[in-house]
């Protein structure tokens, strides 16, 4: 190939599907047009991470997605991106959550990069268990939801977080140090208790709810209803209680819409706990957990990077932008911007691209036209390059849904 030119900017693009413990086993495989076997199907990647890069073009000689940029890294990604990130720096899924993720917090940028060289020295392989940091990126992140969703976002306001621990009478013994010590007092606590002492503080609140939970008597916006269902879900809940139960209850539960959005950024904890979404990060896979997973947890290395303040939810709504009709998802993200098009029968969306894009159909069909032409069903996805015009053309007998992900340059 090259350098400076393509031949060629409009590709099929493939994902990988990503078997996490917690993943539903029927919304992707329904997406992709896979069939459903024992095994969950909790993310659909679309980028080029190097830990499961997409594929671009198809059988029987298809390229990996982080080859073709790397061949040609202006052409494909703009020399605004290239010269910015160095990468594609953002990576698309889509997510099936049918049982609740690990508690956990992303890096700033800055702090990617020590603790990723950090571990490099160390010598701990990108793939052991005990890593913190698999890439030296941060991993800012926004979701937009394609069903009911919930999920945990940032410590609960002074005011709510104190009527919390006065009534609930397990985490009265917290009171003076969140009243003395504030939430990262409080927070470090809890999350450095011996496990015989979670045990003790936490059995008679989980003895009162799991009864409840299993009634079907506790509403989902109520801590009560995932702090039952993590310990009814956990093969060793009965005799090991998971300290995540504690963030549970000091979060925000948020109850988000389909078309809604929220954003994550650096040192917010959080966890999802139900529904399907499209979710944009940067291109990293950096996480620190602080529980509800049997994986790795490094409670220093947690508090070090979360931020112990008040978080106030925010939904995100789009704005509609006049000349292309997409609704566009705003955040303070450098890395990328995602945003939804809808084509009714007959419409076209025509776009030249800023900068490199991926994008899925979601509903119905298009046919992409631009340096190639093909036909796009529902779950398959498109690449497009740097400085491409290209149509998408609505076509069959349903209306076309497409997420678009790209870099908000101009």
């Amino acid at each position: 190939m090259s350098t400076g030119t393509l031949n060629k900017k409009l590709f099929h693009l493939t994902g990988k599907v990503q078997h996490y413990a917690w993943g539903g086993y029927s919304y992707i495989p329904a997406l992709l047009g896979l069939p459903v076997t024992n095994e969950p199907s909790a993310e659909y990647w679309m980028g080029a991470h190097q830990s499961a890069p997409s594929q671009i073009g198809t059988t029987p000689n298809p390229t990996p997605l982080n080859d073709l940029v790397a061949a040609n890294p202006s052409a494909v990604l703009g020399e605004q991106t290239f010269n910015t990130f160095g990468e594609l720096p953002y990576l698309l899924k889509i997510l099936d959550v049918k049982d609740m993720l690990s508690i956990q917090v992303h890096p700033t940028k800055a702090e990617a990069e020590k603790g990723f060289a950090r571990e490099n020295e160390e010598g701990i392989a990108l793939n052991a268990p005990n890593r913190n940091y698999k890439d030296a990126n941060h991993k800012p992140e926004i979701m937009v939801a394609l069903s009911e969703f919930y999920l945990l976002h940032g410590f609960l306001p002074a005011d709510k977080l104190k009527e919390v621990i006065n009534n609930t009478p397990a985490f009265l013994p917290l009171a003076h140090i969140f009243e003395q010590e504030g939430y990262y007092g409080m927070y470090k606590f809890v999350m450095e208790l011996p496990q015989e002492d979670v045990n003790s503080m936490l059995r008679p609140l989980v003895d009162e709810i799991v009864p409840l939970y299993k009634e079907n008597k506790l509403a989902k916006t109520d801590p009560a209803f995932w702090a039952a269902r993590a310990v009814v879900n956990d093969p060793q809940g009965e005799t090991r209680l998971d300290r995540g139960i504690f963030s549970i209850y000091f979060f925000n539960i948020m109850h988000v819409q389909e078309g809604e959005a929220v954003f994550q950024d650096a040192g917010i904890p959080h966890a999802y706990l139900e529904g399907q979404n499209v979710e944009l990060m940067a291109n990293s896979d950096n996480v620190l957990r602080g529980g509800l997973t049997p994986k790795h947890i490094d409670v220093p290395e947690l508090l070090k990077h979360t931020r112990f303040e008040a978080v106030h939810p925010q939904i995100i709504t789009a704005s509609i932008d006049p000349n292309t009709k997409e609704a566009i998802y705003q955040s303070p993200a450098p890395d990328f911007v995602v945003s939804k098009i809808e084509l009714q029968t007959g419409e076209v969306y025509s776009h030249k691209s800023n900068a490199a894009e991926i994008l899925i159909v979601m509903e119905g069909a298009v046919q992409a036209n631009g340096s190639d032409a093909f036909d796009v069903k529902k779950g398959e996805s498109i690449f497009v390059a740097y400085n491409e015009a290209y149509t998408l053309s609505q076509t069959g007998n349903s209306k076309a849904v497409l997420f678009k992900a790209t870099v908000p340059v101009k």
